[in-house]
């Protein structure tokens, strides 16, 4: 479903990513894992076309995306939930849901409104609540159920249990866990690389700009060098 090939990204004549290459699989979800500043961001802000790129090749089922304007990148079907969440705070928990929608470029939606209050219903009952005045956790529901109304083929999440209580952050991996049920694709940066791992199917390890681990994530979770370095062990 994603294909990257020898990915390099320089910000400022810092290389950010140097020469990363992976692939998802459709159905599949796959973690990238790596410590602070590996370059785990910037990968995900290359694929969505909020960076440039200096190298490389991004295909997104077959199609290439390659140094594409966000737009189209959204329009294609890859579709970011950043980190920080990043609502629309004075429009409302349904209005923002709707803005999700643009991001389909007239292709047929996967996930409803509907769908959506299903897989969080705490947005449903506060859709005519300004985003603003969610708790962060009802606000990592939204921007997730806001990327979803977009029809994503990809969806790439970006540190979604960051700040969260551990509580809020089981919902919101049952929640990524439904999804994959239901075949959607996912990409996941997350920081708690227990959780990661634990998550997906396969993960990739990153660091300073370069994949030097990757494999099934149960195989990585006991790989002493990657339990040394990121799982605390």
């Amino acid at each position: 479903m994603l294909k990257i090939e020898d990915l390099r990204v320089n910000y400022s004549g810092i290389q950010a990513l140097r020469g990363v290459s992976l692939e998802v699989g459709a159905g599949e979800t796959v973690a990238l894992i790596g410590a602070n500043g590996a370059g785990k961001s910037s990968l995900l802000n290359a694929l969505s076309g909020l960076v440039a790129i200096d190298t490389g090749k991004i295909s997104l089922a077959g199609q290439d995306l390659t140094g594409a304007a966000p737009w189209k990148v959204t329009g294609a079907g890859m579709l970011q939930v950043p980190e920080g969440r990043q609502v629309f705070p004075e429009m409302t928990v349904q209005e923002n849901l709707l803005v999700g929608q643009n991001a389909l470029a007239g292709r047929s939606p996967d996930f409803g409104q509907e769908q959506v209050f299903d897989l969080f219903p705490i947005l449903k009952e506060r859709q005519n609540q300004h985003a603003g005045s969610l708790s962060g956790g009802q606000q990592q529901m939204l921007v997730i159920g806001r990327a979803l109304m977009g029809g994503p083929k990809v969806l790439l999440l970006d540190e979604p249990s960051l700040g969260l209580a551990p509580v809020i952050i089981a919902q919101v991996f049952d929640a990524l866990a439904a999804l994959k049920q239901q075949g959607l694709t996912i990409l996941l940066v997350e920081q708690n690389a227990h959780l990661a791992l634990a998550s997906s199917d396969r993960a990739y390890v990153l660091d300073q700009g370069n994949i030097v681990r990757s494999g099934n994530s149960a195989d990585l979770a006991k790989d002493p060098e990657v339990a040394a370095l990121y799982l605390g062990q």
